[in-house]
């Protein structure tokens, strides 16, 4: 699923907001947890899961095209977590 369609599917489930009112609130979500994972912190959702972020350490890596080397900075980047009701939901047989 793609965002255009997570959109058009939570307008066609609420007919009480217009489509652009939906979009809205799907960006003002993604933006609150990218700005927390941001601030260092968590973002914990019941029943789905949990992003956090981790540090990857600088490393040297190397360009495929060239071979030659390139160090390659520390970074953080996001991790999810599922909870454990998700986990029970996919694995339903």
């Amino acid at each position: 699923m793609i965002r255009s369609e997570l959109v058009a599917k939570l307008a066609e489930e609420n007919p009480d907001l217009s489509a652009r009112e939906v979009d809205m609130i799907v960006t003002i979500f993604f933006d609150e947890i990218v700005d927390q994972l941001k601030s260092g912190g968590r973002v914990e959702l019941r029943g789905f899961g949990a992003f956090s972020t981790r540090g990857r350490e600088a490393r040297v890596g190397r360009n495929p095209r060239t071979g030659q080397s390139v160090n390659i900075p520390s970074k953080k980047v996001p991790y999810f977590k599922p909870g454990k009701e998700m986990r029970q939901r996919l694995n339903v047989s």
